[in-house]
């Protein structure tokens, strides 16, 4: 699912017609999306009992459980599984949903499909709070505390060889809910019926609707036990089985699996996580959620550093094109704009004190990218529009010059106030002022060690330092760079207090936190002076003032000196994107994949040599808040043997071996 230099658009949704009787029929195939007789029944009969839930949950050695669906719908299925789920005696199984639709419907057209079931409503009001807009790619809910639901708005064929392709059977139960194999063929091909086999588990089960023939040959060739059951109502058969002989499916792409880690790690009981930044921080919580114990260590004091300032705007970017750098960034803002709206639904963070999901607007003078994309953005007015200037002034509450994009759900947060909320949790416990950390493995476990005294181990670790993270004699390879940042603090005025949303410029600001705005922030590549200067003061400033001319003489008034400043130091990679996966030995790769110094285009059947048991998440530059709760969720699943929340194609653009793999391609290492 490579879309680099494509144009950039959303995925066509779906296209209905509603039954007399107010069901959803798809004009595209002509087929019910759920039984006229009863729906909500049918799915219980031919799903949920014909995978045996819930008494496989029940089961002792059931821990975690993951669903695969091909067919979103109406999200009834899912809706259906949540409920039996929720009525399961504690502690219950993790329940990992997967589902993948090519033309999800649109917000509106779910929202009356599901009011047919008032038994199902306050769990399709939460799923329609979390619902995303139709933004090509993968898109993870997290509705509740052990509750994951991963929505893939792709084809089936390219979502399941994307899944396959990594090598790691990840599914216990299928459910088979596309529209009948005579009107949509496409569900039903042999490569869909392969790649279900190499994702299902040992003994992972199969539930359809259907009974024909054909489906039910290419079920069995790939390794399930097949047998015919009774239908619901005027439905005869329906099928279901148990995968017993996997079929080894014939690989489709030559892609050297340089991403993929050799070394098949068991899911630890116990994690060091070295950093309390956003990205330490919130890596915590992601493990915590899944019931492993963290032990978070920091040099000096929680969000002390790259993390520590007052105010930071959920930012994202947009482009007529895809590409990594733009996927990445928009998957990324969608799932954290869910994240801080539940922390604040939770409690976790309070509003205006801690920050306000009160929108974002960035001007552009860039006329024809803003023409281009006001077309594409039709139908993702959830993430992201064009304003003119007089409907960006309305939605700012000042007078300002420019057009630009408008991100309704976006806002500031305090990160200080993220990291504190995410490790108030029993299970990680965190150690400040640690001093430098060093990392030593002996005998299968890693130890942190600082002034000669092992202050904490456990099986596996992620470096989440920032700057210091090639620091460390691990990672001294990586090609991390340091940029200074200066935010500067302006007190409130009549005229500035009436911002009502953030605004992005060359710099930011946001809506007053205690009669103080945080303004900036500046870039100093090359400065390495730690201490606040008036100059980066006036820069801040000076910015500002050009994009609100409206506040030039009371922003000239300021005595730059006098204004209070903190000074902060970005990470960030060569290619902008963090750097988020297991670390790679060095040495080792160099050996492995040496050839493609010579011959780059060739593809290398090798996995990936990695070091045991020690994970990066890093270089999330100024983006930070943005793109750190989507990283987070990424290390998780990787270490959890989880579906991963990206594409494959994401995942390799965030690996920290891509800087080896670019160097040897581009002869800049020598084997």
């Amino acid at each position: 699912m490579k879309r680099d230099n494509q144009p950039w658009q959303p995925v066509p949704t779906a296209a209905l017609r509603w039954s007399d009787a107010g069901e959803p029929v798809s004009d595209s195939f002509d087929d019910v999306y759920y039984s006229q007789d009863n729906g909500l029944e049918e799915s219980r009969h031919v799903f949920l009992q014909g995978s045996d839930l819930p008494r496989r949950w029940l089961r002792d050695d059931c821990t975690r459980f993951c669903i695969g669906e091909l067919g979103f719908g109406t999200g009834l299925n899912f809706l259906l599984t949540w409920q039996a789920w929720r009525a399961l005696p504690t502690p219950r199984p993790d329940l990992h949903y997967l589902s993948i639709e090519k033309y999800p419907l649109r917000r509106g057209d779910l929202e009356r499909a599901l009011a047919a079931w008032p038994g199902l409503g306050p769990l399709a009001t939460r799923l329609l709070a979390g619902y995303p807009a139709p933004l090509a790619g993968q898109h993870r809910l997290r509705l509740e505390p052990g509750v994951r639901l991963d929505l893939w708005w792709e084809d089936a064929d390219d979502a399941l060889a994307d899944l396959a392709g990594r090598g790691q059977p990840l599914v216990d139960a299928w459910y088979l809910d596309g529209f009948a194999p005579t009107r949509n063929e496409a569900m039903w091909s042999p490569q869909v019926i392969d790649a279900v086999a190499a994702l299902s588990r040992p003994g992972a089960s199969f539930a359809t609707f259907t009974a024909a023939g054909h489906v039910r040959r290419k079920l069995g060739a790939a390794g399930f036990a097949v047998r015919k059951v009774p239908g619901y109502g005027r439905k005869r058969e329906c099928l279901r089985g148990v995968m017993t002989a996997p079929v080894a499916p014939e690989a489709r792409a030559a892609l050297s699996p340089w991403d993929l880690s050799r070394h098949r790690e068991q899911r630890p009981e116990h994690v060091l996580v070295i950093g309390g930044g956003l990205a330490g921080c919130t890596t915590a919580a992601a493990l915590a959620e899944r019931g492993i114990a963290v032990t978070l260590l920091e040099r000096g004091a929680l969000s002390g550093e790259g993390s520590g300032n007052n105010q930071g705007v959920i930012y994202t970017r947009l482009s007529r094109k895809h590409s990594s750098l733009v996927d990445f960034a928009l998957q990324g803002f969608q799932f954290a704009t869910g994240f801080y709206r539940a922390m604040f639904e939770a409690g976790q963070l309070s509003p205006h004190r801690d920050g306000e999901l009160c929108g974002s607007f960035q001007q552009s003078s860039n006329d024809v990218e803003m023409a281009a994309l006001r077309d594409a953005l039709v139908g993702l007015e959830d993430i992201a529009r064009v304003l003119d200037r007089d409907q960006a002034n309305a939605v700012l509450g000042l007078e300002q010059p420019c057009a630009g994009y408008w991100f309704p759900r976006s806002g500031w947060v305090r990160p200080a106030a993220v990291c504190r909320a995410l490790v108030t949790c029993d299970t990680i416990r965190v150690l400040e002022h640690c001093g430098e950390v060093a990392l030593r493995r002996e005998h299968g476990q890693w130890r942190a060690v600082a002034d000669g005294e092992v202050l904490a181990q456990a099986s596996a670790v992620v470096v989440a330092t920032g700057t210091a993270t090639a620091a460390m004699a691990q990672l001294q390879w990586l090609p991390l760079q340091t940029i200074r940042g200066q935010v500067t603090e302006v007190p409130a005025t009549s005229a500035t207090g009436a911002l009502r949303a953030a605004l992005c410029h060359e710099g930011y600001i946001a809506p007053a936190r205690d009669g103080t705005h945080s303004i900036g922030a500046s870039f100093n590549l090359d400065v390495s002076d730690p201490a606040p200067r008036a100059e980066d003061n006036r820069d801040n400033l000076s910015k500002l003032a050009a994009a609100v001319p409206a506040w030039q003489a009371q922003l000239d008034a300021l005595d730059p000196a006098a204004l209070a400043s903190r000074v902060g130091y970005r990470c960030t990679s060569p290619d902008y994107l963090p750097v988020v996966g297991p670390a790679p030995a060095y040495d080792e790769f160099i050996r492995d994949f040496g050839a493609l110094a010579r011959n780059a285009r060739q593809t290398i059947a090798h996995r990936g040599p990695c070091i045991p048991g020690l994970y990066l998440n890093t270089a999330h530059g100024s983006r930070g808040l943005t793109s750190t709760p989507i990283a987070a969720e990424l290390l998780a699943s990787l270490i959890c043997d989880e579906p991963p929340p990206l594409s494959r194609n994401l995942c390799r653009a965030l690996s920290p071996a891509r800087f080896i793999i670019r160097d040897l391609t581009r002869n800049r290492i020598r084997p």
